[in-house]
């Protein structure tokens, strides 16, 4: 059997996430249209008669504004190292720019390169040719591969690539593992999901989820989870007029939840103010960022 590891990166909000449930046929992260969803790395574990893949799904790579940018911009990179391929993703629909020029600069790769343009669907014939020849310049050893992940187009190309730079190798997870997280993990992810989806971009980044308490019963899941934001107009954003925004939150938070454990859920939610905690070692390292 084949085995290896192999990092997805790229830019904020170019797709990574969204080819790495592709690739595996499940939701192991979260998706929103809003940059930088993605804060930790997450092994998604895909896994055939032929081989098995596991897949680091990374935070947007940015200039950092913050402790907690600088740290997701080490992680994502870090993840580069010791890998048996990486898979850079960039938005096709989009023209290289800034923040393409700063990813480039940052990245360092000793492994084969694979790199995917993404949402070839949004984009001109011009625009796709024009970007792929720019990174045909700056790579030229790479592979290339045209993709639209949320059509599910070129994901088994993309496989077959991936599994020619693979060689003999154990299984690294057992058979029927789809992640390496735990369940208290992808509770707080969901909830994270709804509210950046609720909120807009009223309070995009400087919201933390953390799981308070998680009973996992027969016929029921049972959640308490702590929304923590930077300041106190923050709070008032989140709540809502007379509680509206909260409920519509741990409303579709909930049905996320029943959907994955296929449960009742029963999920109370609370909003903490933690001052400057994006800057904060100690706040980030207890919510998870490391």
């Amino acid at each position: 059997m084949k085995s290896g590891f192999v990092a997805i990166i790229g830019r904020p909000n170019v797709g990574k996430s969204t080819i790495l449930n592709a690739l595996i046929n499940q939701k192991v992260s979260i998706v929103t249209n809003k940059a930088q969803t993605t804060r930790d790395n997450i092994k998604g574990i895909y896994e055939d008669d032929e081989a098995q893949i596991v897949f680091v799904d990374t935070p947007g790579i940015h200039k950092p504004h913050h402790e907690l940018g600088r740290i997701m911009n080490q992680s994502a990179l870090a993840s580069t190292s010791g890998v048996e391929a990486v898979i850079l993703v960039v938005d096709v629909a989009k023209p290289f720019g800034d923040g393409d020029a700063f990813l480039v600069g940052e990245l360092k790769v000793d492994c084969p390169l694979i790199i995917v343009l993404n949402k070839i669907d949004l984009a001109k014939i011009d625009q796709v040719q024009s970007l792929k020849a720019r990174y045909q310049e700056l790579y030229p050893k790479a592979h290339i591969i045209e993709m639209s992940a949320i059509r599910l187009f070129n994901v088994d190309d993309l496989l077959k690539i991936i599994k020619s730079h693979l060689g003999e190798g154990p299984r690294y997870y057992p058979l029927g593992s789809v992640s390496d997280r735990d369940e208290s993990f992808f509770i707080k992810e969901l909830i994270r999901e709804q509210v950046l989806m609720q909120l807009r971009e009223e309070v995009p980044h400087q919201i933390a989820v953390a799981v308070e308490k998680f009973q996992l019963k027969s016929k029921a899941v049972v959640v308490e989870a702590l929304i923590i934001v930077d300041k106190p107009s923050q709070k008032a954003i989140v709540i809502g007029k007379d509680g509206a925004r909260i409920k519509a939150i741990g409303i579709k938070a909930r049905e996320a939840l029943e959907e994955r454990f296929h449960k009742t859920a029963y999920l109370q939610l609370y909003v903490a103010i933690k001052k400057d905690w994006l800057n904060n070692p100690r706040l980030l390292k207890e919510y998870g960022y490391k």
